[in-house]
């Protein structure tokens, strides 16, 4: 009778393949961590250049990338010292209302309908027009060189809020419609990653957070004093005044002259 044997390494062949089945596991099990800790390193902010710090942005850079960085001005180290531009966008028309089952910002080319069923005249519904303005006087060579200090922007039901002059105001109307809808829901918009705030809505008036050796002047079509700018500058303001712009974001009619120094066109 033949006595029944094992075939040499028939069992070690399992340990062998449960062995490497385990060193399988380890060498994925340490690809994974190399994996994730790539990913972690590369989804982690980059610490700025200080140059960079200040650099806060409200819109997609999909919008124009090859676009200079038009809101980050190089600044000499006296700025404070210097004296600097104000602006003051009055009567902008910039104004929620709840539209179907969502809030929007009042527009006459969207919502002539809504308008006129609330007798309203939807000639004077054009946000547009701050958005341009806040576009020009963010994108201005005058930015860019660190002499504007601020920017208000004063409703024409009375709301004001200030704009920081280092952001970047979307260049869509889409966009833009988008950001001040939640500035008037929330009352700010923080910057990205830090506690700044871009955009908030403050307290009336306007002249109380105006320097006191400012001088305030409105623009206006309708005035009777037409004036060249660069010889109204350099005669009629001081090397040490600050400037304050007052100008109309409206589609019709005129600022108010109450804290106004000088009104010219």
């Amino acid at each position: 009778m033949v006595r029944p044997f094992k075939i040499k390494g028939g069992g070690g062949g399992r340990k062998r393949k449960k062995r490497d089945e385990s060193y399988n596991r380890e060498e994925e099990e340490e690809v994974e961590e190399e994996v994730t800790e790539q990913l972690i390193e590369e989804e982690s902010p980059k610490k700025p250049r200080k140059e960079e710090e200040e650099e806060i942005t409200t819109r997609d850079e999909e919008d124009n990338p090859n676009e200079e960085l038009a809101g980050i001005p190089v600044v000499p180290s006296n700025q404070k010292s210097d004296p600097g531009v104000i602006f003051i966008l009055e009567k902008a028309s910039l104004e929620v209302a709840k539209v179907g089952k969502s809030y929007q910002l009042l527009t006459s080319e969207d919502h002539a309908n809504f308008l006129k069923r609330h007798n309203r005249n939807p000639a004077n519904y054009r946000p547009d027009i701050a958005h341009q303005a806040l576009l020009m006087i963010l994108d201005s060579p005058l930015n860019k060189a660190g002499r504007i200090r601020s920017v208000y922007v004063r409703t024409e039901k009375g709301v004001l809020f200030e704009v920081k002059p280092h952001v970047r105001i979307p260049r869509t109307y889409k966009r833009f419609s988008g950001i001040i809808l939640q500035l008037l829901q929330k009352l700010s918009i923080n910057a990205v990653g830090k506690r700044e705030k871009l955009m908030r809505v403050i307290k009336n008036p306007v002249t109380q957070y105006l320097p006191l050796n400012s001088r305030k002047i409105g623009f206006s079509h309708s005035s009777e004093k037409l004036v060249d700018m660069e010889d109204y500058l350099s005669v009629a303001v001081g090397n040490d005044e600050n400037l304050v712009f007052v100008v109309g974001a409206m589609a019709h009619g005129r600022i108010d002259k109450e804290f106004t120094d000088d009104f010219i066109s």
